[in-house]
């Protein structure tokens, strides 16, 4: 159940860090309420799953998700630059949470 609350927790970084961009600075309320509000639920998420994850191991996957996801927004919905080397290290960050997950299933 850990490995779900730590996946659901970085999708809310997602959603906070989309609705952060959109709060124009905390000028506008309604996003910058939203990003409070997924914020904490998404530190909370990551805190329980913590309880029974590594410590490097959950935040690595945590931002991993969140910094993915948020260049994949940036460039769906916000029409960011998708370079090749922008790409190249968006899927850098996959293939190492990818290991960090193959890792910490490993025998010790």
């Amino acid at each position: 159940m850990a490995w779900m609350y730590l996946i659901v927790a970085g999708l809310l970084e997602i959603v906070w860090a989309f609705s952060m961009k959109q709060s124009a600075g905390f000028t506008r309320l309604w996003p910058s309420v939203t990003t409070f509000v997924f914020m904490a639920a998404s530190f909370g998420l990551l805190s329980i799953s913590m309880r029974s994850l590594p410590l490097g191991t959950a935040y690595m996957i945590w931002t991993g998700i969140g910094a993915v996801g948020a260049f994949a927004v940036g460039i769906l919905v916000l029409k960011e630059d998708a370079s090749a080397l922008r790409l190249l290290a968006a899927a850098m960050i996959v293939g190492g949470i990818v290991l960090m997950k193959l890792a910490s299933a490993a025998p010790r």
